[in-house]
């Protein structure tokens, strides 16, 4: 069942001379409990079509549909319940709020959304993380492994549609990397997570369902590697 549908995606920067083309007419759909890797180099449009998918920068022009819904034909307070309900975003720099412990860290995104915390998922996330033990502990008394798993946590608290992950494992040692991704593939299968990863790393995009290839805002290569459970 297709969850995600992109068409004719374009995305510019500027004007005259000065004008970027991000995107150049992109189109592809994600299938529902897909794992999907984007791959290319630095400067080919990959974070800017994750920010676009996850409703967080608009297109120049074309659509994004995630669960038949036209995204960007909603105003801003629309996206932002979107964004909050619809998408988990995982960050290379983890972008945890310095002040709050784990739990509330994850829990964050339900508390803004008025929703009330589903105590049986918080506590099956936490020991599928491994951070049982470190509960009440605030970023900085945990590792770069550690933190990143909190915003794994973070993304999956509401049980979004779809999961996007921009460079995950960038910011991580290959030990570390390696088991970040261990765990976004765990969550692509025990949960059926769709899950969508910006990477640079072969080796991570090697263990996805299907590459795409991106380059100069174009989409260079479509390959599935393997099918979905």
């Amino acid at each position: 069942m297709e969850i995600l549908r992109i068409e004719n995606l374009t995305k510019t920067y500027g004007e005259g001379s000065t004008q970027v083309k991000a995107l150049d007419n992109v189109s592809f759909s994600v299938e529902k409990g897909e794992f999907l890797a984007i791959i290319g180099p630095s400067g080919s449009g990959k974070s800017t079509l994750l920010h676009i998918i996850g409703g967080v920068d608009r297109p120049t022009s074309g659509k994004v549909f995630m669960n038949g819904q036209d995204v960007y034909a909603q105003d801003e307070e629309q996206l932002a319940v979107f964004r909050r309900r619809q998408v988990g975003l995982i960050y290379q720099f983890y972008n945890l709020i310095p002040v709050l412990n784990v739990v509330e860290n994850m829990t964050l995104p339900v508390l803004m959304d008025g929703s009330i915390v589903n105590e049986d998922r918080l506590e099956e996330l936490l020991q599928t993380l491994g951070l049982t033990g470190r509960r009440n502990n605030l970023p900085n008394q945990l590792s770069g492994g550690q933190q990143q798993r909190v915003s794994i946590g973070r993304a999956l608290m509401n049980a979004p549609a779809v999961v996007l992950a921009d460079e995950p494992t960038g910011n991580l040692d290959s030990k570390n990397s390696q088991e970040i991704v261990e765990l976004l593939r765990m969550s692509n299968e025990r949960y059926g997570q769709t899950l969508i990863i910006i990477t640079h790393d072969e080796n991570i995009a090697l263990q996805a369902h299907r590459i795409i290839a991106i380059e100069d805002g174009r989409i260079v290569r479509d390959e599935r590697i393997r099918g979905t459970k």
